[in-house]
C-alpha cells in the first residue's frame, strides 16, 4: 500500500553534484521525520541526513557543509542535494520515512535504494 521510491543516483566525477529524490505514496495520514541513509560494500548502513516535520535537520559530520536535505510536504517527498562529491561518498543511498498510515500509527518505511558512484 505504501511505496517509498528513490531516484537520481548515478555515476559522477569527484567534485561533481547529484540530487536524490524520494517519493512516498499511499494512504498516508501524516509524514513525520524523513531521512537518507547509505551503505557502502562491506560497511554498515549509516545515517547521512534527517529532517523533521518541523524542518529541523541533522547531518553526519562527513557530509556537513556539502549535502543539503529538504522536503516538500505537499508532495510527500524528500530530497538530498549532494555537492563536492568524494569517492568515499560511493554507496547505495536509502530513503527512510516515519509515517502515520492506516496500517500503523508510526513506523519506519524504506525505499529500495539508489546507487551513487563517485569515480574518475
Amino acid at each position: 500500500q505504501v511505496q517509498v521510491v528513490e531516484s537520481g543516483g548515478g555515476l559522477v566525477q569527484p567534485g561533481g553534484s547529484l540530487r536524490l529524490s524520494c517519493s512516498v505514496s499511499g494512504n498516508i495520514l501524516r509524514v513525520n521525520a524523513m531521512g537518507w541513509y547509505r551503505q557502502a560494500p562491506g560497511k554498515q548502513r549509516e545515517l547521512v541526513a534527517v529532517i523533521t516535520n518541523g524542518d529541523s535537520t541533522n547531518y553526519a559530520g562527513s557530509v556537513k557543509g556539502r549535502f543539503t536535505i529538504s522536503r516538500d510536504n505537499a508532495k510527500n517527498a524528500v530530497y538530498l542535494q549532494m555537492n563536492s562529491l568524494k569517492p568515499e561518498d560511493t554507496a547505495v543511498y536509502y530513503c527512510n520515512a516515519d509515517l502515520h498510515t492506516l496500517e500503523r500509527f508510526s513506523g519506519d518505511y524504506w525505499g529500495q535504494g539508489t546507487q551513487v558512484t563517485v569515480s574518475s
